[in-house]
This record gives structure tokens, C-alpha cells and sequence, in this order.
């Protein structure tokens, strides 16, 4: 199916996007970003740790090595481009291993059979790897994700050092060009049923109150360029497992047999145990599968 979104066709860009949403013409400040462009450099805010979250039901590794994972589908062009540095001393990670994967234009994953709609069965669509570079950087071409009954639009992602996985987190988007888009982008619709879940609704971006994983997004001539930098804890370790907004109970069905394919590939190397033991507030009380001590 043909992407059909055009930022000049679609709407006046800069000047109608600002005035239909009330946004500067620059979305959050956010450098622009192409897949060559050098990536930003860390400042102080930055260099904290990055909320951890759960892995969600729909990871799974295809042994992708790509920067672009969109497949031809649908969508709004999304350059993501991430900065993996070292929280507190704000050094770079060059060669680490950047996980990404997010639901497409109809709130679907691919490789599964009982996700959100139920309807995608086959693929690894809007799924890859990359390992960063001498500036810890990563970018990757995707699609502007859409939301899925009780969640807020975001993409995944883990972080490897190592062979060992460190840190697993989502980012988030601004709710007003999320909602711009998916009224005015017609591989946004159709949907059977409204969305009903907003970034202030949405209980994992909720634990994010300094929204230090809502990525700077900014419109460029022909995609949407969004940056994260990422702060990451050498010796930290994360929960495997487990759908959003529920405790585990093992791998849900899909299309390979068990929920999901062998483990990483050789030169990726194996993420370690599921248990999570990072700094921050410990969420044991309200859900167990969260906590962090």
C-alpha cells in the first residue's frame, strides 16, 4: 500500500501544522535529523538514566541488522535517531546494540497473532537493529506509530552492552500532533473505535513525569525527525516479559511457535535473566512486574 502522507499535499506545513494545533513551528526544539546528519550533542539534563519499562507481549528479535524498517508500509515518515551515552559522566557508547520495534499504522505488530487487533500474523515489519557509532549513535527510518487500545503512541526499545541487555525503555510523542495526524493522514484511519488513551492517561508514560523518554520531534521537508538522547547504567539490568499493563505469564502465541524466534544471533550476544534491579522509586506495591529498587 502506498504511503500517502506529503507534508506539502497534506496540509501547509509549518504554517497550518502551528495553527490547527496552537504548537511553535519548531514541534519541542529538536535539531533536525536525517539518517547522515551528526547526531546531537549530550547536555547536562540529559545525562541522567532513562526510565526503564517493560518489554510489553510483542518483542521478538527477526536478526535484522537495518537502519530502515518500514517494509513499504503505510504511515508518516519517521527518522528516529538515538544518542546512547553513559548516565552521570555523559560519555558516548559507541557499539552498542539499539533494539527498536512499535506497532503500525493500524496499532498492529508484526510476527503476531493475538496482538492488539488480532489481525497480523506474518513479518517483522517496524522491527530492527543497529549498533551505535563512534558518537553513540543510532538512527533509524520508520513510521509514525499509531495508538492501540489502552496505550498512548510509542516506540521500544533496548539498549545492549556488551551482549548484555542494560536498559529497556519507550519513547513517547506529543498528544497534539499524534492527534493531528491520525485525523488528517488516511493510513490513520479507519479504526473501529476511538482512541482512548492519551500520553496523561497512558499509566507507563505516567511514570515518566520528567518525560525524560518523550523524544524532541520536529517536521523536516518530507518525514518527521525525532531524537532521543538515552542514558544508560553500565551495571543495570531489566524485567523480560510481560504484556503492558499486566503481570507475565510467559510468551503469548504468535507466529513462531512459542511467541517468538530463537534468541539473538552470535554476534549480538544473549540479554541476561529476567529480573530488574535499577535506581528509582520502588512501584513494587502498585505492580510487581515494575517494581525498581
Amino acid at each position: 500500500m502506498k504511503n500517502t502522507f506529503n507534508p506539502a499535499s497534506s496540509f501547509n506545513r509549518r504554517s497550518a501544522l502551528g495553527a490547527s494545533l496552537g504548537l511553535p513551528l519548531t514541534m519541542v526544539g529538536a535539531r533536525p535529523a536525517t539518517a547522515n546528519a551528526s547526531p546531537p550533542a549530550p547536555v547536562t539534563q540529559h545525562c541522567v538514566l532513562t526510565p526503564q519499562a517493560v518489554e510489553g507481549p510483542f518483542y521478538f528479535d527477526p536478526h535484522l541488522e537495518r537502519s530502515d524498517v518500514t517494509e513499504g508500509l503505510p504511515g508518516v515518515p519517521l527518522i528516529l535517531r538515538m544518542s546512547v551515552i553513559e548516565a552521570g559522566p555523559c560519555s558516548p557508547l559507541p557499539g552498542a546494540r539499539v533494539d527498536i520495534w512499535s506497532a503500525g499504522a493500524d496499532g498492529e505488530y508484526s510476527g503476531y497473532a493475538g496482538g492488539p487487533g488480532g489481525s497480523r500474523t506474518q513479518g517483522a515489519f517496524l522491527r530492527g537493529t543497529q549498533m551505535t557509532d563512534g558518537s553513540g549513535s543510532v538512527a533509524f527510518r520508520t513510521i509514525y506509530p499509531a495508538w492501540y487500545p489502552g496505550r498512548t503512541p510509542h516506540i521500544h526499545f533496548k539498549i545492549f552492552l556488551d551482549g548484555r541487555n542494560v536498559l529497556m525503555g519507550q519513547t513517547y510523542f506529543p498528544d497534539a500532533l499524534s492527534e493531528y495526524l491520525f485525523a488528517n493522514v488516511s493510513a490513520y484511519g479507519g479504526r473501529t473505535r476511538p482512541r482512548d488513551t492519551f500520553n496523561s492517561t497512558d499509566m507507563l508514560a505516567r511514570m515518566d513525569p520528567g518525560r525524560i523518554a518523550f523524544c524532541d520531534i520536529k517536521e523536516a521537508a518530507d518525514h518527521y525527525a525525532a531524537t532521543l538522547v538515552v542514558g544508560v547504567n553500565r551495571q543495570g539490568v531489566v524485567l523480560s516479559g510481560g504484556p503492558d499493563g499486566a503481570p507475565p505469564g510467559g510468551p503469548p502465541r504468535g507466529a513462531f511457535g512459542q511467541g517468538r524466534p530463537p534468541g539473538p544471533p552470535p554476534e549480538f550476544g544473549r540479554p541476561e535473566g529476567p529480573i530488574l534491579i535499577v535506581p528509582g522509586v520502588l512501584l513494587a506495591d502498585q505492580h510487581p512486574f515494575l517494581a525498581r529498587r
